[in-house]
Formats: structure tokens, sequence, C-alpha cells
């Protein structure tokens, strides 16, 4: 299933088809693919290219799948359950060099797991981000280190069978697209002064 946002100014066709469902196949994602998708967020920009990112790749099947599963919330498990990818996304808040606080550390991580999920696109897959998840259950099953932290997990596969989700996440499913518009979002001159695009 397609489901492009409706844009009123022209973009790649990677962001204009990312989009977010919960139907997944439970068809495995090849290595080479997973591969490609890290690859992408690995060269995300960084602060002073830290590039404090880390990532947990569990594989359903594994107990590193079965591990970042039982963080999320239980409403996330009825439908990442069937994800064959999922991804513990990680960022470590200091800076290696001289151990000074990373006041950027979740933003750059929030670009490389941008970049992954666009190259998510690219490979024919769908992704789905979380933030409804324990991150100190995390941290505890899997061993992250006290300078690091837990911050979302991504869901990844090939899109499923919309029937096999409950009722009330099949409408979601269905539910046509929005975003904010533009000027509600883009200031000139002053927060909160429209910008005419």
């Amino acid at each position: 299933m397609n489901n492009p946002a409706k844009i009123n100014y022209p973009i790649n066709n990677l962001t204009q088809n990312r989009w977010s469902p919960r139907a997944f196949s439970e068809k495995k994602v090849e290595k080479e693919k997973v591969s490609s998708i890290l690859e992408a967020a690995r060269w995300a920009p960084s602060a002073f290219n830290e590039q404090p990112w880390r990532f947990i790749i569990g594989h359903k099947g594994d107990s590193t799948y079965d591990s970042i599963l039982s963080t999320l919330v239980d409403w996330n498990i009825l439908w990442a359950g069937k994800a064959p990818v999922l991804i513990l996304n990680i960022a470590k808040k200091t800076f290696t060099q001289n151990g000074g606080q990373n006041v950027t550390f979740k933003y750059d991580l929030g670009q490389a797991v941008g970049l992954m999920i666009l190259e998510a696109v690219n490979q024919g897959l769908v992704s789905h981000q979380m933030s409804g998840f324990d991150a100190n259950k995390a941290a505890e099953l899997l061993k992250i280190p006290d300078d690091y932290q837990a911050v979302s997990v991504t869901a990844i596969g090939y899109y499923g069978n919309i029937e096999n989700l409950p009722e009330d996440m099949v409408t979601m499913e269905n539910k046509e697209r929005e975003r904010n518009k533009l000027n509600s979002m883009v200031f000139e001159g002053e927060f909160g002064k429209s910008m005419e695009l």
C-alpha cells in the first residue's frame, strides 16, 4: 500500500513516500538491506562529527528482538511484534574528546534515524518509530552504559496485511495523512510572524 504525502511543493520521492504504517509483513528483511539502512544512518551530520548514535538490532526470532519488544508499551507490542526488525536507537550524551555535555545528542541521533528511514523507503521497506517504550528497562536488559541514552525504537520491514491489525489501528492506517501548514511553522522577522510562502 502506498500512502504518499499530498505535497504543495515538489520534494524527492523518498520523502513523499515515507510514512509510518503499523501493518507489517513477517517476511524477513534481507541482510544487505539492513546494512544499507545502517550505512545511510552512519553518514548523518553531527555536532563536531561526534556521531553519537548507536543502534542495537533485533531480528524476529532472536533474543535481542525479544528484549527490545519487551520494552514497548502494550499498544505498540500489538503491531510491532509482527515487524521482522526492531532497532533500539541510542545516543551518547557527552563528547568523546573532552567529556563535555553534548546538548545536541538527541538531535544528532534524530538526523541519523531520519536518513535510516529514508533509506528504508529506498529499499522498498516501511518503518515506524516509537517513543512508547521503557528506556530504563532497555538500558538494563541490553547493558547500555550510563553515558548513553536509549531514545526510541524503530520497526522496519515489508508492508503487511492491514486486516491483521485491530479495528482501531485499521482506521488509523486508512486515515488521510495530514500536516500543519507551512505558514504555521515558518516565520519571518520574529517568532509567530508567518512567512509568505
